[in-house]
């Protein structure tokens, strides 16, 4: 394997496929771990110890990395700065509240601009001609407490996406102290930030611990104010009725998606469950992570039931179901 890459399909499993009418069309190949309070391994499916770029799973130790440089984050700020958001009305409101406490102003942010997925927010864009903007950019929160953190502390606001950046390098340690282990490699994100390789473990590792935090008097505080945060205001982490957004609100689990197949999912016990799925595609991730953290006995089947008709996508033709998404055999057989 090249020594910059992730694991290959040969180190996979299969972790769900797509149904229709009867016929298998698509195998979604990933690996998964879940891991216990304790943070031992209770359950591991392909390849968990190479690196993946963890990409927005990596949001809330980007928060955490802000706060403890001195932003002042509160409440749907804290979530929005965790967020992969939607560019919903609200959502751009609170940014934009974020810019202005540290007076600065939406042209200071460095990740693109770009059409928000929201329709309502969309609309009133293109009815406004506004155009993309950068607060819908679905970093913008990441972005606006990375310039805060700036402003607090002197540091240069041009540069502040540089590896080499004070603010960058703080995140990297944080990312670090949680995971448990060193970065492996760093890339950039899509949004132009550094974002670091890591390994399932590592980051299912880095999820438990700041879970546990509200719970632990020993935390750090600001990770508490992190895990509490994603889980009082979950509509800033993602959008409304999103994914993220309804096992958040039903299930009182932290859940963070990430780009290339990510998610992660961790219970207030800091029962961690993180999904690489290896050809990117995120729609199977939800499904694959709380069924194995049932089968773990992390949460109850009869909730994760209810959750996963919300917000597992059917296979349809003519508008009508004819397939579903469905468990590969490597998942399926943990709930035997």
């Amino acid at each position: 394997m090249a020594p910059h890459a992730t694991f290959s399909a040969d180190d996979a499993v299969e972790l769900a496929v797509i149904e229709r009418s009867g016929f298998i069309e698509s195998r979604h190949v990933g690996s998964a771990v879940v891991l216990a309070g304790d943070g031992t391994v209770v359950t591991e499916l392909g390849d968990i110890r190479t690196p993946v770029l963890a990409r927005s799973t990596l949001k809330p130790f980007q928060a955490l990395a802000s706060m403890q440089a001195g932003v002042p984050l509160r409440g749907a700020q804290v979530a929005l700065a965790c967020a992969s958001h939607t560019g919903s009305l609200d959502h751009m409101d609170v940014v934009e509240g974020m810019l202005s406490a540290a007076g600065l102003r939406e042209e200071d942010l460095l990740c693109p601009a770009d059409w928000p997925a929201d329709e309502n927010a969309r609309a009133w864009l293109v009815r406004s001609g506004q155009g993309r903007r950068k607060l819908a950019f679905n970093c913008s929160g990441k972005h606006a407490a990375f310039l805060w953190a700036c402003v607090e502390n002197g540091w240069d606001r041009r540069s502040y996406l540089e590896p080499n950046h004070a603010m960058q390098q703080r995140v990297r340690a944080t990312v670090e102290e949680y995971a448990e282990e060193s970065t492996a490699h760093l890339g950039i994100d899509g949004c132009g930030a550094p974002v670091a390789a890591v390994s399932l473990a590592g980051l299912a590792r880095a999820y438990s611990r700041l879970a546990k935090a509200p719970g632990d008097d020993a935390a750090n505080a600001r990770a508490a104010t992190v895990a509490t945060s994603m889980l009082d205001y979950p509509w800033a982490v993602q959008g409304r009725d999103r994914e993220n957004t309804v096992v958040m609100e039903e299930l009182g689990i932290i859940a963070k998606i990430g780009a290339e197949g990510l998610l992660v999912l961790a219970t207030p016990q800091g029962a961690t469950v993180a999904v690489k799925v290896l050809d990117g595609n995120v729609r199977a991730t939800t499904l694959v992570g709380l069924t194995m953290l049932a089968a773990a006995d992390a949460v109850d089947i009869p909730d994760v039931a209810r959750v996963l008709e919300r917000v597992v996508e059917p296979v349809l033709g003519g508008g009508r179901q004819v397939g579903r998404i469905r468990l590969g055999t490597a998942v399926s057989a943990l709930l035997d």
